[in-house]
């Protein structure tokens, strides 16, 4: 598909959740749950927090996305991450995985593999540490943070097009590596984008909030590669305006972010959207 018509198909998503109010089923880290239910807010989805095994297919049946962040995993609550993305996958319901911290520890890879063998995911979106981690690589992860010899940038993007590309064709789902440049691959196509500010790399939570807009958007749409892209685009662009309007610090950048996914018009990802295919 040409670059132009995804570009216009990821800024009617934008449009389309505004009127659609999407609800996102999320069981998420303690870390930045509070940043994740602002930014599905700020887009225009609704959000609601339940890992509770006894009321998650309650919630599924609600639901439009279901987002599985191990960020803060434990046996508890990759119990009911197994129960929800099973009863996700017999409603037809997405299932967006954020391997959070993915090679950091043996339980955390484990259990990434068992939601991978039990779950059929729409997405999984990571950074580069994390995707090549769920994908059985070597990699070196640095807790949650990406690994300085992982970074991905122009200068070693055959690299990474081979690992989003065949992972995407392993798990049969999208595979969104984000980053300095970001890679999102549906197996038989792959696209970087390029927009985006080092601020984003800044705050804690950024990540999360990218995986929750994936999630919220493919819950209006049954193509989650648009999806991945307009989640993907709407962070890093509202992450540049952010960038540009303020003179202060960190923490005035992340409300500033937040403020402009909730400002972001349509217009704007076609205006300053810079997407390819490689």
């Amino acid at each position: 598909m040409e670059t132009t018509k995804l570009l216009k198909n990821a800024a009617t998503l934008v449009a389309l959740i505004r009127e659609k109010t999407p609800l996102i089923h999320h069981l998420t880290n303690y870390v930045t749950v509070n940043d994740c239910a602002n930014i599905v807010l700020a887009c225009g989805g609704s959000p609601i927090m339940a890992d509770e095994i006894n009321e998650v297919e309650e919630v599924i049946a609600l639901a439009s996305a279901v987002i599985l962040n191990i960020g803060t995993l434990n046996q508890r609550t990759l119990e009911s991450m197994l129960a929800a993305g099973k009863k996700a996958n017999e409603l037809g319901v997405p299932v967006i995985l954020d391997p959070a911290g993915a090679g950091a520890t043996t339980f955390r890879t484990d259990s990434c593999h068992l939601l991978l063998e039990n779950v059929d995911l729409a997405v999984i979106r990571g950074n580069a540490s994390e995707i090549k981690a769920v994908g059985g690589l070597e990699a070196t992860t640095l807790g949650v943070d990406v690994a300085p010899e992982d970074l991905l940038s122009e200068a070693n993007l055959a690299s990474g097009k081979t690992i989003v590309q065949s992972l995407a064709h392993k798990f049969n789902c999208v595979v969104a590596m984000t980053g300095e440049v970001d890679l999102i691959s549906h197996g038989k196509k792959t696209y970087a984008l390029n927009n985006g500010h080092p601020w984003l790399a800044g705050i804690t939570g950024t990540g999360c909030m990218c995986s929750s807009l994936i999630g919220t958007y493919s819950g209006i749409t049954t193509n989650y590669l648009e999806a991945a892209l307009a989640g993907v685009m709407v962070l890093s662009i509202a992450g540049e305006i952010a960038a540009e309007e303020i003179k202060a610090g960190m923490a005035t950048f992340r409300t500033k972010l937040i403020d402009q996914v909730s400002l972001l018009e349509p217009q704007v990802l076609l205006e300053r959207g810079k997407i390819r295919e490689l």
